[in-house]
C-alpha cells in the first residue's frame, strides 16, 4: 500500500504470517480506493480469509481483546446515530456511568471510537468482532420504518433511467472493479447472478464456480445495464437474451470478454467469459499430452486428409486443443480456414469467420462456401448436426484435413454419437483418423499439497481395488496464501487418444457400441482419461478427487 498508516502496517502483518499474498493485498487496496471502503473490510468483502480470521489478525495486530460472547447491542442508546455507528463499524455494547463497551470490526480506524467517547464523555472499552455481527447488530438498532429511504430508482420505468444508472461512477467503479480483480485471479468467467434481495457475483476459477462477493439488490440494474453498453447490446430489451462482445484494458493489456445475459425470477443475470490471449498456453505439453500422446497426435496432424476430432464437455479445454494443432499446422504453404461460433482468439495467418445462423451463415453454409477457397486445412467450432457432419465428411474425403469439436462424454462416444445422426459408417470409417476426449482438471498448489497414503476401503469404495498398476500413495489439497486457501492452482488435461486402427474400423461397421468399441482402443494400447488421471493423481499432479469429479460418467 502507497500510505504508511496502520492499514499498511497491517498489510505487512498479514504480509509477514502468510495470512495474505501480495497479490491480494494490492487487489483489496485497489477496492478499498475504489468503493471509498476500509482497507479490512474490503478483504472481507473479497473473502480472502474467513471472516473470524480476520477479526483474530485485527484483534492480535491492534492488541485489543477478541469479543468472545454472542454480541448484543445496547438497544437503549440514542447518543450517536446508527449511520455513523456503521461508517466506523462500532456497535455498543454496554454502557455505566465510567465507560462504554462496544463491538469494533475496523480497529485501523479510531475516528470513530475518539467520536463515540466524545458524544458520550465516556472512556470507550473496544471489543474486536467480525464485521457480519456487527452489521447484523446494527439493523437490531435501526429505527423503525427507516429501512429502505435511500431513494430507489425504477430502472424499468424509461430507457433514460436505465442509461443514467448505467453511467452512474458507481456502478462504473464496480464494474470495472469486479473485472480487474478476476483477470487478476486468473478466472475464466465472471458470473453476475440477481436473487432475492441482494446480487451474487461469482468466478469460475479453475473450471470450478467460488462466491466472490454479494452486492445490494438495487445495483442489478446498474451493473448489467452498465455491461450492456460497454457491450454494444440492446439496454432497453430485458425480455429475451442477448449475446455480445467488449474490450477491456487491463493493467495495461487489452483483453476481451464474450457477453451473455439473460433474464431471470429476481432481474438479468449477466456471465463475461474471460478471452485474455495471455493465459492461454498453445503448446501440447502444458495442455497435457505426455510424448506418447503428442506422438500419435502429430502422426494425425502430419496425414494430408481426415478428420480429426476432440471431444468432451462444455469447458473441457477442446477449442484450445484445436488452436493449438492450428498452430503447429500453420505454415506459410498452407491455407488454413476456420468457422467458428464464436471467434474466442485471432491466429495469425489464418483466416477466420464467425458463424450468424440468423441470416443462414450456418456452420454447414460457411464449410460449403470455403470448400471453394481452395484450403489445405479446415477447423469447424463444433460439428452439431447431420448437415455439417456430412459437408465435414465431404471435405475429408476430396482431400482436405478437418478438425472439429463434438460434445460426447468419451472418444469412442463420439463414434456413435455420428451414426446416430446418420452418418454412414463406410464414410465414417474412411475419413474419420483421430478422436481425441479430454478432461481439465485443477493441479494441486506445489507449495502446500499434503501426501497420505488411500486405505484399502477406500480403494474398495472408489472402484480402485481392480486397478493392479495403482499405487496409493496420493497427494490432497490444502490450502496456503499462495493458492489463496484453495489448494489448487492452475489445470491440466486429462486425455485419451482413439486412433481409427483397422481393428476399431471393424468394430465401427459392425455396429459395435461405445463400450465395445472403448474395449477395442484399450486393447490396443488405448488409455482412458480415467487412468490418465490416476496416473497425475500418484504423480502428486491433482488429487482423486478432482480425478474422480471429472470422469466419473467416463470410468
Amino acid at each position: 500500500m502507497e500510505s504508511t498508516g496502520p492499514e499498511s502496517a497491517f498489510a505487512q502483518y498479514l504480509l509477514d504470517r502468510a495470512l495474505l499474498s501480495e497479490a491480494h493485498v494490492r487487489q483489496a487496496t485497489q477496492v478499498s480506493l475504489d468503493t471509498e471502503d476500509a482497507f479490512a473490510r474490503s478483504i472481507a468483502k473479497l473473502g480472502f480469509m474467513p471472516e473470524s480470521v480476520l477479526a483474530d489478525a485485527l484483534a492480535a495486530f491492534a492488541r485489543l481483546p477478541r469479543l468472545d460472547v454472542p454480541l448484543k447491542p445496547e438497544t437503549g442508546f440514542e447518543g450517536i446515530s446508527v449511520e455513523f455507528l456503521r461508517h466506523h463499524a462500532l456497535v455498543p455494547l454496554q454502557m455505566d456511568n465510567i465507560d462504554l463497551a462496544v463491538a469494533w470490526a475496523n480497529p485501523l480506524d479510531d475516528a470513530g471510537v475518539r467520536g463515540v467517547e466524545f458524544s458520550t464523555a465516556r472512556e470507550v472499552r473496544p471489543f474486536v468482532a467480525t464485521f457480519s455481527e456487527v452489521d447484523s447488530a446494527l439493523q437490531a438498532l435501526e429505527p423503525a420504518g427507516s429501512m429502505g429511504t435511500q431513494s430507489q430508482i425504477d430502472v424499468g420505468k424509461s430507457l433514460e433511467a436505465l442509461r443514467d444508472l448505467a453511467s452512474d461512477a458507481p456502478a462504473i467503479r464496480l464494474v470495472q472493479r469486479l473485472i480487474t480483480m478476476a483477470v487478476d485471479r486468473r478466472a475464466s468467467d465472471i458470473h453476475i447472478e440477481p436473487a432475492e434481495g441482494a446480487v451474487k457475483v461469482r468466478f469460475r476459477l479453475d473450471g470450478v464456480l467460488q462466491d466472490v462477493e454479494e452486492l445490494p439488490q438495487s445495483f442489478a440494474g446498474p451493473v448489467v445495464s452498465r455491461i450492456k453498453v460497454m457491450s454494444q447490446l440492446d439496454i432497453a430489451e430485458r425480455r429475451l437474451p442477448q449475446d455480445g462482445r467488449l474490450h477491456f484494458t487491463v493493467n495495461g493489456k487489452e483483453i476481451d470478454f464474450r457477453v451473455a445475459t439473460a433474464p431471470t425470477l429476481h432481474g438479468e443475470s449477466a456471465v463475461l467469459r474471460i478471452l485474455d490471449r495471455r493465459e492461454v498456453e498453445l503448446d501440447f505439453q502444458r495442455l497435457g499430452f505426455d510424448p506418447a500422446l503428442l506422438s500419435t497426435l502429430q502422426g494425425a496432424l502430419e496425414k494430408p486428409y481426415g478428420i480429426i476430432l476432440s471431444t468432451g464437455p462444455t469447458g473441457s479445454g477442446k477449442t484450445t486443443t484445436l488452436y493449438t494443432a492450428l498452430k503447429e499446422l500453420n505454415r506459410p504453404d498452407r491455407k488454413i480456414l476456420t468457422v467458428e461460433d464464436p471467434i474466442e482468439y485471432t491466429l495469425a495467418g489464418i483466416n477466420q469467420t464467425q458463424v450468424k445462423p440468423q441470416i443462414g451463415y450456418t456452420f454447414a453454409a460457411a464449410l460449403r462456401a470455403f470448400l471453394r477457397q481452395d484450403p489445405d486445412v479446415l477447423m469447424v467450432g463444433e460439428i452439431r448436426d447431420r448437415e455439417t457432419a456430412e459437408v465435414a465428411i465431404q471435405a475429408a474425403l476430396t482431400g482436405h484435413l478437418l478438425l472439429s469439436t463434438l460434445h460426447t462424454n468419451s472418444a469412442a462416444a463420439a463414434i456413435t454419437r455420428l451414426l446416430d445422426m446418420g452418418i454412414d459408417d463406410f464414410l465414417l470409417t474412411s475419413t474419420l483418423n483421430l478422436v481425441i476426449g479430454q478432461r481439465l482438471v485443477r493441479r494441486l498448489c506445489a507449495a502446500c499439497r499434503e501426501p497420505y497414503e488411500l486405505s484399502p476401503a477406500m480403494m474398495e469404495r472408489f472402484g480402485l481395488t481392480e486397478e493392479a498398476s495403482f499405487v496409493p500413495h496420493l497427494y490432497r489439497s490444502v490450502g496456503c496464501s499462495q493458492c489463496s486457501g484453495i489448494g489448487y492452482t492452475g489445470r491440466t488435461g486429462l486425455l485419451e487418444l482413439l486412433e481409427l486402427s483397422e481393428p476399431i474400423r471393424r468394430a465401427v461397421l459392425s455396429r459395435a457400441d461405445a463400450n465395445a468399441i472403448e474395449r477395442a482402443g484399450t486393447d490396443l494400447g488405448m488409455r482412458t482419461m480415467f487412468r490418465h488421471g490416476l496416473a497425475l493423481a500418484t504423480a502428486g499432479e491433482t488429487s482423486l478427487e478432482e480425478v474422480l469429479r471429472v470422469t466419473r460418467s467416463v470410468n
